[in-house]
């Protein structure tokens, strides 16, 4: 176990193994301005204490891909869950979609406040807190109404904890590496999540309920764990990166949010993250029920391809990395996605359950990049000082696709059948890909290089 440390060694502004620069011609970024004396220190104490911060780094980043697996079995059981207990029309089922932009949106008004008063650490509490109330509240299989409230709860701790490691993760060198880890341990919680519960209802023929016990039990580890990596960032911690007072950073904070919107990169990264996330949403949110009405599939089989799409995503998020790199992101994306369009129109045609499911699993491991290579398409596009600002924007209409189109789905599911979810899906595909055909050709790379960046409350996917 790592040993305590005193304030002033808490939280250095940048690791050595975090510091990088880089310039191109017209394609400079001006990196951020630091405290040249927390930089420097003296060399002995570097060498002394280098080894101790990373392995703080290494127990932070493990500790939030565990919240990022909680988050993905939160988000991914509502399709097995609701439907068993309630008997609501899928119009107003599809209403639980409508709430994740709505504790996002509230995640991101807090964000930066807990940040400067309470610092990461707050996040690292008050996040897991909501998704706790959240899984206890479900242990008692309450009225839907106040299922709707408590769904509140665990997206504004999904949206904290989001935003806040995202924010934390991509202001890192290896940035893109760190981010499939946490988006990849999403994706793992997201197959494990329907995977568990399909296996309680349908095999072991529990109550739907009984799967919020063992949800609970992992938000209470989730808790315990993060309090203890993040519990030297206080707020203080986070106030020393703001140097000397908060009016002008705040003043610098507005104008960076208004200048966002002058870049045409911003609106096309937007129009795509609305698009793709709700293409994920869609597919996690309704697969279950499509197989079981349109396929005949049985509700074990049906709950296994919700988890196979996930952990494709999972392997594909942690394993195509390297052939993203290898071909550059733009053309691998477009790649990805035509393959994707190819491969729903064939799920389309062949109704056998059994291919259903395969073919499933092959569309999640192509979109599993799609997420983390937009993020890095706007970062690359757009000067250093705007990408949060930038990411939280594009991240939060990706919330609302994530929202709107499982909704739309649902309303359209009450009017023409379920059958509509495989055409739907494969629309949405083409739109996504001619979307990010609009993207410019990017610039030479720039490592972006704050290791805690001051205005880290992204909020996301």
């Amino acid at each position: 176990m790592p040993p305590a440390k005193s304030p002033e060694e808490v939280e250095p502004l940048l690791d050595a193994d975090l510091q990088e620069s880089t310039s191109t011609g017209d394609a400079t970024l001006s990196a951020p301005r630091l405290n040249h004396d927390a930089l420097t220190g003296s060399a002995q104490h570097h060498n002394d204490s280098h080894a101790t911060n990373t392995d703080w780094l290494g127990l932070r980043i493990v500790t939030a891909m565990f919240a990022f697996l909680v988050m993905g079995m939160i988000q991914s059981t509502t399709g097995v869950m609701i439907p068993h207990h309630y008997g609501l029309s899928d119009t107003l089922v599809s209403l639980i979609f409508l709430l994740t932009p709505l504790g996002y949106f509230v995640a991101a008004y807090f964000n930066s406040v807990i940040h400067l008063q309470l610092g990461q650490r707050g996040i690292a509490v008050i996040g897991p807190i909501c998704q706790l109330t959240f899984a206890i509240g479900l242990c008692t299989h309450p009225p839907y109404p106040v299922l709707l409230s408590l769904s509140i709860f665990g997206a504004i701790g999904t949206g904290l904890l989001d935003g806040s490691w995202c924010a934390w993760a991509g202001a890192m060198e290896n940035a893109n590496t760190i981010q499939g880890f946490l988006h990849g341990s999403y994706s793992v919680g997201a197959s494990f999540g329907p995977f568990i519960a399909g296996t309680m209802i349908s095999a072991a023929e529990t109550p739907w309920w009984h799967f919020y016990y063992v949800l609970s039990v992992f938000c209470v580890i989730m808790l315990v764990s993060s309090v203890y990596a993040f519990r030297f960032q206080d707020g203080k911690a986070y106030r020393a990166e703001k140097h000397d007072g908060t009016e002008q950073d705040a003043h610098a904070r507005k104008q960076d949010d208004l200048a966002i919107f002058k870049h045409i990169a911003t609106w096309i990264c937007a129009a795509y993250f609305l698009a793709y996330v709700g293409i994920e949403s869609s597919i996690t949110g309704w697969i279950v029920v499509y197989m079981i009405r349109a396929r005949h599939a049985s509700g074990y089989l049906a709950s296994i391809c919700s988890s196979l799409f996930n952990i494709g995503m999972a392997v594909g998020r942690l394993s195509l990395g390297i052939l993203t790199d290898r071909l550059g992101v733009r053309l691998a994306i477009m790649i990805y996605l035509s393959t994707a369009a190819i491969l729903q129109a064939l799920f389309a045609l062949v109704e056998l359950p059994a291919v259903s499911a395969a073919i499933i699993t092959i569309i999640g491991f192509l979109l599993g990049p799609m997420f983390p290579s937009g993020v890095v398409m706007i970062t690359r596009l757009l000067p250093t000082h705007l990408h949060v600002g930038a990411v939280s924007f594009v991240a939060a209409l990706g919330e609302v696709g994530g929202a709107l189109l499982p909704f739309a789905l649902g309303a359209i599911a009450d009017r023409l059948g379920i059958g509509a979810f495989q055409y739907i899906i494969l629309a949405q595909l083409i739109v996504t890909l001619l979307i990010w055909m609009c993207f410019p050709r990017l610039p030479p790379k720039t490592v972006l290089v704050d290791a805690y960046d001051e205005y880290g409350s992204l909020q996301r996917s």
